[in-house]
């Protein structure tokens, strides 16, 4: 995987602590060309943890975005052209990134990537964009949060694929017009609703990633273990899906940690009673809640009998910040129907008062 740092004129900066620090990932880097370090040990083997599908066959879930997307790239191949750009929202860990990396295969161009917060500058910007091959793609992760210059020098290169700069300063300032190729844009986000509305009007295809069902999950999870080299009762795959909060990145993060007891115990086979075993160590009840989560609902249960109570007040007595709270632990607990937000504060629901009765042995 080759990592370029992006810099004025996109000019290749490998001096430690150069510039901004952005970094664009090129997943599709020939190995050719590749830069490789003179004393390089050889990788025994492919890196285990990579559990992205590369394709768009094998990417599971989310049926219907993948048939707009696979659609919208059939017709593109016909005609020659780039991809429209595309923005891709929902919640984290539903696969964005990994969307963005099966878009450049299926196509079959490099993918770069980078992050909103690390184009600080007009020159970050600048030099990812003077940089861009025909039809490549270029991935902006949390797009909500570019700056306003960024943003602007954005609009005449994804509209008209031309970057528009300005030299000199007073009197004598002047724009200059560069052409840039047709290339593809894919933006990430978490806050849809924090794009301006010029930004999100300029993407052709705008989609929302939703939460997993549990047979796509359970799916992924014996996927993951086929790729971990894990031997995995079915059973077992389903207890690690009912616990993931809907979400592939959590199921192989937990899978990952059901591989660690399983090694030390010595189980050559994983089943739902070693998930249990591992998951509950990790204080990770049947419906995905962890501590924190079981924290929060009993502090709301025993410090203010269920509530209503203000967002400021729990966050105070939990020690946590309101934002991290809000934004963190409560929608997963919304969507499980066992917190409600009122006009006079949270309230603990009856499911949710049921669910801690059943896991009071689970700290």
């Amino acid at each position: 995987m080759a990592i370029v740092s992006s810099g004025s004129q996109g000019q290749d900066r490998r001096r430690s602590g150069a510039g901004s620090g952005q970094r664009l990932v090129d997943p599709q880097a020939d190995a050719e060309t590749a830069p490789r370090p003179e004393a390089a040990p050889e990788a025994p083997q492919a890196r285990e943890d990579s559990l992205r599908p590369r394709r768009l066959a094998d990417y599971i879930g989310q049926g219907e975005l993948k048939q707009v997307l696979g659609i919208a790239i059939e017709a593109t191949q016909a005609r020659a052209e780039a991809l429209d750009h595309v923005l891709l929202y929902g919640p984290p860990g539903l696969g964005k990134t990994t969307m963005a990396l099966v878009l450049a295969e299926e196509l079959g161009v490099r993918c770069r990537i980078t992050s909103a917060p690390a184009l600080e500058r007009p020159r970050d910007i600048v030099g990812l964009l003077v940089n861009l091959q025909p039809r490549e793609l270029l991935f902006i992760d949390e797009i909500h949060r570019l700056s306003r210059v960024a943003e602007e020098l954005l609009y005449p290169a994804m509209e008209d694929f031309r970057l528009d700069l300005t030299v000199g300063k007073g009197t004598t300032a002047r724009t200059r017009s560069l052409p840039l190729p047709p290339f593809t844009l894919v933006g990430a986000t978490t806050r849809a609703g924090s794009l301006s509305s010029p930004l999100r009007d300029r993407f052709g295809l705008i989609q929302r990633l939703e939460f997993y069902g549990l047979q796509d999950l359970q799916a992924i999870v014996q996927r993951a273990a086929g790729l971990l080299r894990l031997q995995l009762e079915s059973e077992a795959a389903l207890e690690v899906a009912r616990r993931c909060r809907g979400t592939p990145r959590i199921a192989n993060r937990l899978l990952r940690r059901v591989r660690d007891v399983a090694a030390v115990n010595g189980e050559p086979l994983i089943t739902a009673a070693l998930v249990d075993q591992a998951l509950s160590l990790h204080r990770v009840d049947g419906r995905g809640l962890d501590a924190h989560d079981r924290r929060l609902l009993r502090l709301m249960l025993e410090a203010y009998g269920g509530g209503p109570v203000g967002l400021d007040t729990l966050a105070a007595g939990l020690g946590e910040d309101p934002a991290t709270l809000e934004a963190v632990v409560e929608p997963y607990l919304l969507q499980q129907g066992l917190l409600q937000r009122t006009p006079r504060g949270r309230l603990l629901t009856p499911a949710g008062r049921a669910h801690l009765d059943a896991q009071g042995a689970i700290a």
